[in-house]
């Protein structure tokens, strides 16, 4: 998946001529604090955010901005993860679509990565999920599957969540079953520490659950 593939059709990007009341208006309908900045014919001048808007009078247009955010954009060849990784470099909440000509081609928000990963095979799978703690020089996914499989379960995804200043990471497992005793003894005869295992369809009644209670508190 690239990045021209997840191109949202919901927002456009801000002119020169618009001001910083307008831009604020639409970061606050669609619920993000960053916007591409394009002329007319279409090049790309950088990105405003909310924090440039709020430091100036509002009803300057965009074109009197010193715009400090230029180089954050992505080419629509660019794969998905380094969509991913230059949002989180330059905590984005959208960033452009920029053609090899500076041509603004579009914007992808951080919803529209959300669902593209929700929506991937692996993510709407059933299964259940496990956090393993693994030293970094002890870490191998060969070595996981191995186990796992001989559990007759299957990996549908992982992802690493490493630490400063730390030797050891946290590998989580989207396994492909329900029933994960078995694949979690086995892994703990390996000496693998597993910090958390839930069912999945518990984990997101447990979230909704909490998300509930967070609103009721808020209404009252």
């Amino acid at each position: 998946m690239v990045a021209e593939n997840l191109l949202t059709d919901s927002m456009a990007p801000l002119g020169l001529t618009d001001t910083g009341s307008e831009a604020l208006t639409i970061m606050n309908l669609f619920g993000v604090r960053h916007l591409p900045v394009v002329k007319l014919n279409d090049d790309f001048i950088g990105v405003v955010g909310e924090d440039d808007i709020l430091s100036t009078d509002l009803e300057d247009t965009i074109e009197t901005y010193d715009l400090q955010i230029k180089n954050a954009f992505v080419r629509g060849y660019d794969h998905v993860y380094e969509v991913m990784r230059l949002m989180a470099e330059k905590k984005l909440t959208v960033i452009p679509v920029v053609s090899d000509e500076n041509k603004y081609l579009g914007m992808i928000s951080q919803d529209d990565l959300l669902s593209f990963f929700a929506n991937t095979s692996s993510f709407a799978e059933p299964g259940s999920i496990v956090v393993l703690e693994v030293g970094k020089r002890d870490y191998s996914l060969a070595e996981i599957s191995r186990i796992v499989e001989g559990e007759n379960t299957k990996i549908l995804s992982s992802f690493i969540t490493s630490y400063p200043d730390s030797q050891k990471i946290d590998v989580t497992l989207k396994l492909s079953s329900h029933s994960i005793q078995n694949v979690l003894a086995t892994l703990e005869r390996f000496d693998y520490v597993v910090k958390a295992s839930f069912d999945e369809s518990d984990y997101l009644d447990s979230l909704k659950e909490r998300y509930d209670a967070l609103m009721t508190f808020l209404n009252v």
